[in-house]
């Protein structure tokens, strides 16, 4: 990762509609929908966090899909409907099954035949982000992750443990905390662990594939660096202002793990 990366804890309205190719209008109109709950920050001022930008990018997905507004309220109210409701408008799109349906069928169709249960919501808005940002390609790419994930549980509860590691590096600790330094070890073993994992799967291989099949289906498609129309932000800019909601000991803990990566596998 670049060192100097440090997004913003939480970004404007303005700034959301930006990153989310959308408009304040729109997101204004999804709040008095009850859409979303009361961001942070005033009324006249009102700040978006990580999870609002989430929630924002699945209402575009589901209201681009043509699923009304206040389907779009229910889903996200009981994201189970009973059998009774499953085929109301947008009723399933709170659920796993209808999120998955609205990724792009070139990211949906590389999940197929994975265990139940093996992937979770969290997983989906990882992936949504990642379409978002670097648009389908990238986003099918990060999809190899989770399925090597999911056929290795045991790599699955080590991310989690890693994963709450360094979500408690909140800001209660300091920068120069050994914590700091024995998580960002902890997250660089187990990327090694789940790199060795992939390159064995021969996920790596199926990775690779996916260039040469995307670009079969867009011939012409734009860079990869590319990102939305002219005038739009870059995808660095774009990447860097994401409201990710990190705390300084956290970044620093990421900025360690890619200086042990950036030293080769011997690297501790």
């Amino acid at each position: 990762m670049d060192l100097s990366f440090s997004p913003p804890r939480s970004v404007s309205i303005s700034e959301a509609a930006l990153l989310a190719r959308s408009t304040p209008e729109d997101i204004r109109r999804y709040q008095e929908a009850g859409l979303f709950s009361s961001p942070a920050g005033d009324s006249e001022d009102p700040r978006y966090g990580y999870d609002d930008f989430i929630r924002l990018l699945w209402i575009e997905k589901m209201a681009g899909a043509g699923i009304a507004l206040d389907d779009i309220r229910k889903a996200f109210a009981d994201p189970a409907p009973s059998t009774a409701d499953d085929d109301a408008p947008g009723r399933r799109a709170g659920t796993f099954d209808g999120r998955l349906a609205l990724l792009s069928d070139f990211v949906a169709d590389r999940l197929e035949g994975l265990p139940e249960g093996s992937l979770r919501l969290a997983d989906l808005d990882s992936l949504l982000l990642s379409e978002h940002t670097f648009g389908p390609l990238g986003s099918a790419v990060q999809a190899g992750r989770f399925i090597a994930l999911a056929a290795h549980p045991e790599l699955r509860e080590e991310s989690d443990r890693v994963d709450a590691a360094e979500e408690g590096l909140d800001d209660s600790v300091a920068v120069d905390d050994p914590r700091v330094m024995q998580v960002a070890a902890e997250r660089h073993a187990f990327e090694l662990a789940l790199e060795s994992v992939i390159e064995e799967s021969g996920l790596a291989e199926s990775n690779e594939a996916l260039f040469d099949s995307w670009e079969a289906l867009h011939p012409a498609a734009p860079d990869a660096c590319q990102r939305g129309p002219e005038g739009s932000m870059s995808l660095v800019e774009a990447v860097g202002r994401m409201p990710y909601d990190f705390s300084p000991a956290r970044l620093r803990s990421m900025e360690l793990s890619a200086e042990l990566a950036a030293q080769g596998p011997s690297a501790s």
